[in-house]
């Protein structure tokens, strides 16, 4: 009997072996599944950034990791908005919105 259980263990593990996925991995490491590219670039230079987008840009709202609200604008209705931070913080949290309703979130990390 133990011959037989040794059988059926090589056939289950063969069988989840062959039926089993990998997931996509990208060159960097990463896993792709559910990722999209983003239809804009973050430009920093200190505390100046900028967002370049292939499609036009609705709203930007940035806050620091403590929940307080740095920006918001909106309306801007371009592909380029460029603006300076003031604060002393080193990490902000920003949410672009572009003109067909898809928003983005990033963290951007400044010196």
């Amino acid at each position: 009997m133990s011959g037989f259980r040794q059988c059926m263990v090589l056939i289950g593990v063969a069988f989840l072996f062959l039926t089993t996925q990998a997931q996509p991995v990208s060159t960097d490491g990463r896993s792709e599944i559910g990722k999209t590219a983003k239809p804009y670039r973050i430009l920093t230079t200190g505390k100046q950034i900028t967002i370049r987008s292939t499609q036009s840009i609705r709203n930007v709202l940035v806050w620091t990791s403590d929940g307080n609200r740095i920006l918001e604008q909106r309306d801007i209705n371009t592909s380029t908005y460029s603006f300076k931070l003031s604060l002393g913080e080193r990490v902000y949290f920003m949410m672009v919105e572009l003109v067909n309703g898809k928003r983005y979130s990033e963290k951007l990390a400044v010196q």
